[in-house]
């Protein structure tokens, strides 16, 4: 079994809201512990001992993501990773009640005129540390963000023209919350009945910038 398989059996067996994890990869000899930890260096590994590795992986953005890790395990051939142990996401203060993403999507888009026909969108994190795993999952809708705030902005196009669907959009925010990712949605710009003509759609000139 390789090790990006033994990686995703792991995965597989984690308990339900894990939020961090230490692995343990142990490989055949010194000389191919070096190859793997050059492999690995964007997760930071710890020489435990001359052919033990130890480094993390997270779901909120405190270390490198699940599909990161799988992306860098392919690129090691062999050895043996075994978990070391895993924390659980902290649970919420009682009675601190926390929207959904989907929720604060579903109430921005109510409030538009029903003729709307394109969107210029902020997803407003509530840390930084979601920032990396929110833009994975919300792929579909070509993220930017916002210089160093932890802000993403997007577009959405409900007939036609540049930007992701809303159907799509309101999907991408429900693997959100599924990790339990955390912020709001803001709607920074709408226009109605748009009739792009020879073009993907409108045009919007932010800050000196095309969006």
């Amino acid at each position: 079994m390789s090790v990006v398989e033994q990686w995703n059996a792991i995965g597989s067996n984690l308990p339900e809201g894990w939020a961090r994890a230490q692995l343990r990869l142990e490989l055949a000899d010194h000389e191919v512990a070096d190859r793997a930890a050059a492999m690995l260096g964007p997760l930071g590994p710890y020489r435990a001992a001359p052919t033990v590795l130890l480094f993390s992986v997270a779901r909120d953005g405190s270390s490198a993501s699940p599909d990161s890790l799988a992306r860098l395990l392919r690129n090691v051939p062999s050895g043996t990773l075994v978990l070391s142990g895993s924390q659980a996401a902290p649970e919420r203060e009682p009675g601190r009640h926390v929207e959904s993403l989907t929720a604060s999507w579903d109430q921005a888009v109510a409030d538009l005129p029903a003729d709307w026909s394109d969107l210029y969108v902020e997803l407003q994190l509530t840390s930084t540390d979601f920032v990396e795993r929110a833009a994975v999952l919300c792929v579909q809708c070509n993220p930017r963000r916002d210089g160093d705030r932890a802000a993403l902005r997007f577009r959405c196009a409900r007939v036609r023209g540049y930007g992701v669907s809303p159907e799509m959009a309101r999907r991408c925010l429900e693997r959100c919350d599924a990790e339990h990712i955390e912020g709001s949605v803001t709607i920074l710009r709408v226009l109605s009945d748009s009739q792009p003509v020879a073009t993907q759609g409108p045009v919007w000139i932010a800050n000196g910038k095309t969006i």
